[in-house]
């Protein structure tokens, strides 16, 4: 690992936790909705999904725009369930490099995600793990429905480091997607982009934790 850290930020899906986009896609695909892929651009074009991870828009209007953009009846347990499709797992070992890492570091969760998808993950916490809530790792989680925030927003890198308190040059930024490690790099903050073959356990901290 990059000499010199002292606090991590870790992004949520495909570091710590295993998605599959692909799965919510063919799920609401499944729901036999006309003209499911214009449906599905317009929807994005909107910017349905970014309101949603931002809380610009709550669940109950989330859930009414894709009832209404759906053009058929579906109930919200139907559309819940298709939604949280990519949420997958998070292997055993991601947590316990959590923990060893935690006595050494200050970490910190910064996702881009929504409040049912939050409900979702913590629930998959819960009953694969016994743990109640991804929080208990951490010891500040940002959250962009929660902070009104996505990355790769570089404001919102701003706010983390200074309301926790982080030099950018002692903090490190794991994340999978390419814009939002450059966006934490462009405030000098030390930063790994685990490329889709890539796994945290396997490619960055194997058996160091120091």
């Amino acid at each position: 690992m990059i000499e010199g850290v002292r606090h991590i930020i870790f992004d949520l899906g495909n570091v710590l936790l295993n998605i599959n986009p692909e799965l919510t896609y063919k799920a609401l695909g499944d729901l036999q909705i006309p003209q499911f892929e214009s449906v599905y651009q317009s929807l994005c074009a909107a910017q349905v999904f970014e309101q949603f991870e931002t809380n610009e828009i709550n669940s109950r209007q989330f859930l009414d725009q894709l009832k209404q953009a759906a053009g058929i009846a579906l109930s919200d347990e139907v559309l819940i369930h298709a939604w949280n499709a990519l949420l997958l797992d998070f292997p055993l070992r991601r947590l316990q490099i959590l923990q060893q890492l935690r006595l050494y570091h200050d970490l910190v969760l910064l996702s881009n995600t929504n409040e049912i998808h939050e409900q979702r993950f913590n629930q998959i916490l819960q009953q694969d793990h016994s743990i109640p809530n991804i929080g208990v790792f951490f010891d500040k989680v940002y959250l962009s429905h929660r902070v009104g925030m996505r990355k790769p927003n570089p404001t919102l890198f701003a706010r983390v480091l200074d309301e926790c308190g982080f030099k950018a040059e002692h903090t490190l930024f794991i994340d999978d997607v390419a814009e939002n490690v450059a966006a934490a790099a462009s405030l000098g903050i030390q930063t790994i982009w685990l490329e889709a073959h890539m796994r945290i356990e396997e490619h960055i901290f194997l058996n160091r934790t120091t």
